[in-house]
């Protein structure tokens, strides 16, 4: 596969940009080899600076559900642009999509938009903190919220792929507060809630880990942290960057039956636009600025852009719910053509997969935690990656990355996935 192009752009990126990359991933530290530059997307297809075509998986992380360029999306924007990018103020359509997003997901009464999910994350932590009048909170190793200081503890996604333990520019005084244990560890959580009796503000989790590859909550899981919330009275933060409106039009939330006090979302309400918000009970939604006195701001917040392409999106996915019906169909067929294609090859491995999450790990042991994450063989994960860009497969550049899958994608790429994966 020619990448010359994609060569040529690297060399000159890195003159201006640091590593060439404007988001370390995809530079392909990890993996090794050159990172592929994207001239444009469609449907389930990625195209290259050369002319290349991919079946992708990576789905700008997720908030492509209904593939590249949905034509309803596209059709808003434009639409909405011919009247400013931006305003700086008030629109009905803020509140129409925030009274949609309250119509899908369980456990909101008020929601605030901000400009990406490290900022909803961000800001649920502060808002936690301004409510509780506490300051520790927990997080759990291999989970990513973001890059703000406090989540940079043990964190996965890229400051896993690197191997960063220790962030410079993270203070001691900022780590002390972020207490961290082992993801489907409960003892651990009873054991740190102990240990800081009525210290703690919030529990942070991604429900469905997506930043050390697909991780799945252990049956009950979720709802032990649920009851240790209540019982100690601090709050459960469910981070659905990943899982909003993907896993179900509940998300998490929906799929496993548990109510979390905050939640945070990111790209998915925007259809791939910068745009994120934290949202929750009006008890502790209020304590926000200007109706409280934790500040939080941002002028780009609910861009009309951003809205009208995340509004167009979700009135699709709630008005058509048996698209979670295809999707879950769709990752359990790949899920099970992977499954028949790599048990004869020479290395273990184990599939992790939750309706269109779904992720390899060349481990001979079951997955459920950073560690095992860890322990997969990094450097077959690297081959399988390059093998199957030769082929035309774009998966995310790093084995601690889900892959996520698209309503777009036919069972014909699915079938192609597979082939190309049985020639690994």
């Amino acid at each position: 596969m020619n990448i010359s192009s994609s060569k040529t752009l690297f060399e000159r990126a890195q003159q201006s940009i640091p590593g060439g990359v404007n988001s370390p991933v995809r530079a392909f530290k990890s993996v090794g080899g050159t990172p592929v530059f994207i001239d444009s997307a469609k449907g389930a297809y990625l195209h290259d600076a050369d002319g290349n075509k991919y079946i992708d998986f990576i789905n700008s992380w997720g908030p492509m559900i209904l593939g590249h360029a949905h034509e309803p999306v596209i059709r808003a924007i434009e639409e909405k642009a011919a009247g400013s990018t931006s305003f700086g103020a008030p629109t009905q359509l803020e509140i129409e999509i925030a009274e949609l997003i309250k119509k899908m997901a369980p456990g909101i009464d008020l929601i605030r938009m901000v400009s990406s999910g490290t900022e909803a994350c961000m800001s649920a932590i502060r808002l936690a903190r301004g409510y509780t009048g506490r300051n520790k909170f927990i997080k759990f190793e291999g989970c990513y919220h973001g890059h703000a200081d406090c989540f940079l503890v043990k964190a996965g996604s890229g400051v896993a792929t690197f191997n960063i333990q220790k962030v410079p520019g993270v203070t001691a005084g900022v780590a002390a507060d972020t207490l961290t244990c082992s993801y489907n560890d409960i003892a651990a959580v009873e054991s740190l809630v102990a240990a800081h009796k009525n210290e703690i503000a919030a529990i942070i989790i991604e429900p469905v880990a997506g930043n050390m590859g697909c991780v799945l909550p252990n049956e009950g899981y979720l709802q032990a942290l649920r009851k240790i919330c209540d019982r100690e009275k601090i709050l459960l933060i469910f981070d659905e960057v990943m899982t909003g409106f993907r896993l179900a039009k509940g998300g998490a939330q929906e799929k496993f039956g548990v109510t979390a006090d905050l939640i945070t979302y990111g790209k998915i309400i925007g259809a791939g636009m910068p745009v994120g918000a934290f949202a929750g009970r009006k008890e502790i939604m209020q304590h926000i600025a200007p109706v409280g006195a934790v500040y939080q701001a941002g002028t780009l917040s609910g861009n009309p852009l951003a809205m009208i392409a995340g509004y167009t999106l979700l009135s699709e996915l709630n008005a058509h719910p048996e698209i979670y019906e295809e999707l879950e169909k769709k990752g359990a067929y790949l899920e099970k053509g992977l499954r028949e294609v790599l048990s004869p090859k020479p290395y273990p491995f184990t599939i992790n997969r939750v309706g269109s999450m779904i992720s390899v790990f060349f481990s001979a042991n079951e997955v459920c935690d950073f560690a095992g994450a860890t322990a997969a063989n990094i450097e077959v994960f690297n081959k399988f990656f390059h093998h199957m860009l030769d082929c035309g497969v774009y998966l995310p550049p790093s084995a601690f990355e889900t892959w996520f899958i698209s309503n777009a994608i036919t069972y014909q790429d699915l079938d192609r996935t597979i082939e190309a994966a049985s020639r690994f």
